[in-house]
């Protein structure tokens, strides 16, 4: 398992030098454009779009580089980042970062086994526990492009770890680190871990 992450790492590396620093301040109005979905300061209401609010700016850009590019499909996004420059990804990503995440609820009923999936994992089925790449309270690891997780909607969080399974989101890098995470998971384990996480702080 060292070896995969070792190798996330580097690969996150690689691909992270070559994004420009973001001025939060200029952020602000560029980001007017996302504010309908994913709210003004990044903590969207709809359950199906993310809040971006206080998730790291290495994250961020490399989601944005992405759909833009085409390796990670989002129909709601089509042509919006079209003329968007390097800077004002950046700016953006910046902006996003600098505001703090809303945080929901999670259901009782599943607190116990999203817990265990959370901070456990399936050590018998070979899958490691979220805390290792996410932080114990979610936070992630911004500086190594790991996304903070805590207070984001279950809604959202469910429908990644399907698509990772099923294989129609594959933007995690050579090392397939959520592919093969996702693939361990039943839909009862990812509705139990995406509803702790939501509730996570």
């Amino acid at each position: 398992m060292n070896k995969i992450l070792v190798s996330l790492l580097l690969t996150l590396g690689i691909t992270g030098l070559a994004h420009a620093a973001g001025d939060a301040t200029a952020g602000q109005s560029k980001a007017a454009v996302c504010g309908a979905c994913h709210g003004p300061d990044g903590n969207s209401a709809a359950p199906n779009f993310p809040k971006l609010a206080g998730q790291g700016e290495r994250y961020l850009q490399k989601q944005i580089h992405d759909i833009k590019e085409g390796r990670r499909t989002v129909l709601e996004m089509t042509g919006i980042l079209d003329n968007m420059s390097e800077q004002d990804i950046a700016d953006i990503a910046a902006y996003f970062a600098s505001q703090k995440m809303s945080v929901g609820a999670a259901d009782p009923a599943l607190v116990k086994r999203g817990e265990e999936l959370f901070r456990g994992g399936k050590l018998e089925d070979g899958m490691p526990a979220c805390t290792g790449c996410h932080s114990p309270n979610g936070a992630g690891i911004a500086a190594a492009g790991f996304p903070h997780l805590g207070g984001q909607h279950a809604t959202y969080i469910a429908k990644q770890l399907t698509d990772f399974r099923e294989g129609n989101r594959t933007n995690d890098g050579d090392a397939k680190i959520m592919r093969m995470i996702a693939a361990k998971l039943s839909n009862k384990d990812i509705a139990a871990v995406s509803s702790y996480v939501q509730g996570l702080h």
